[in-house]
């Protein structure tokens, strides 16, 4: 008995270690949480500030990826910037190495500037029209719409990955153990998802039609609108994007001649790098050395813009 009773308690010492050493070394147990809505589909929680695998994430109140911020004050120059995990950065991004945090660093570290950041993972240009219409530009006087090529085919907006998928949770998990557990175990299917993803029709064109009504709302709030796109690690290698992508973007690239959209496609910049790939953490994500360039190629953009 008196056995049992010291390998219980050594095991239990062992799960305590392990469950501590988790959640203040990794941050498991404190996810980013989502919520549900109507429109935009999801978004992030708002009011978080938490730290995952040494990286500081901050919520505010209007669920971006940005400090608090005040809707009375208006000595800021405001620029809002849109986009889906690119610009939001995820977990494995520190909130100052984000690309919205970074353009404030460079365009003007000693001027009253904020860059927000309206972003969630898998975002695509339709989820953001609504993060638009629910929450408007913050007074911004510039809204940057941040792409990449798989967001031209982005489905319509839904919630069915919150509280399902794992990478979506709506609450905290009881232990930082259950939670590894539950990122190291297969990935359950969520059925109707399959079917969105088969979503039919000119996908293509009611993107660019929500970037068409994004741009309406700058121009009624008299902002300047930016369209950003930036490409899939395979894209800049050879031979280049497939036959889809090719005419997608050619779409878009008309598309913005047409409407007069200031347009900035990181494809050509992105090709001349000698070594593309360390721009790169996986084959979408940007590394910290692809968020600088990104961010000086934007910040270079807009600095005639400031007051």
């Amino acid at each position: 008995m008196k056995i049992l009773i010291i390998s219980l308690s050594i095991f239990s010492l062992i799960l305590l270690i392990l469950e501590l050493g988790l959640r203040f070394f990794f941050g498991l147990g404190t996810p980013p949480l989502y919520l549900a809505d109507e429109h935009i589909g999801y978004l992030l929680a708002p009011h978080q500030n938490i730290k995952r695998f040494g990286n500081k994430i901050i919520i505010n109140q209007f669920s971006q990826r940005s400090d608090f911020i005040s809707t009375e004050n208006d000595s800021f120059f405001t620029v809002l910037c849109l986009g889906d995990s690119i610009i939001n950065g995820g977990w494995w991004t520190e909130q100052k190495n984000t690309i919205p945090a970074l353009i404030q660093e460079k365009l003007a570290p000693n001027f009253p500037l904020q860059v927000l950041n309206a972003s969630a993972n898998s975002w695509g240009p339709r989820n953001q029209l609504a993060y638009l219409r629910k929450f408007g530009l913050f007074k911004a006087k510039i809204l940057v719409l941040v792409l990449n090529t798989d967001d031209l085919f982005a489905i319509a907006p839904h919630s069915l990955v919150v509280g399902r998928d794992r990478n979506y949770p709506t609450q905290n998990p009881p232990l930082a153990l259950v939670e590894l557990f539950n990122l190291l175990s297969k990935k359950p299917a969520i059925p109707e998802l399959s079917l969105l993803n088969a979503e039919k029709g000119d996908r293509v064109g009611l993107n660019l039609t929500a970037i068409q009504q994004m741009q309406a709302i700058a121009l009624e709030n008299k902002a300047q609108f930016f369209l950003v796109l930036t490409p899939l690690l395979r894209e800049v290698k050879s031979p280049g994007p497939r036959d889809y992508e090719r005419k997608a973007r050619q779409r878009l690239k008309e598309f913005t001649q047409q409407e007069q959209i200031p347009y900035l496609d990181f494809l050509p910049i992105f090709v001349t790098e000698s070594e593309p790939e360390k721009l790169y953490r996986d084959h979408i994500h940007l590394s910290r050395k692809g968020n600088d360039l990104v961010s000086g190629q934007i910040s270079k953009t807009l600095k005639p813009l400031l007051p």
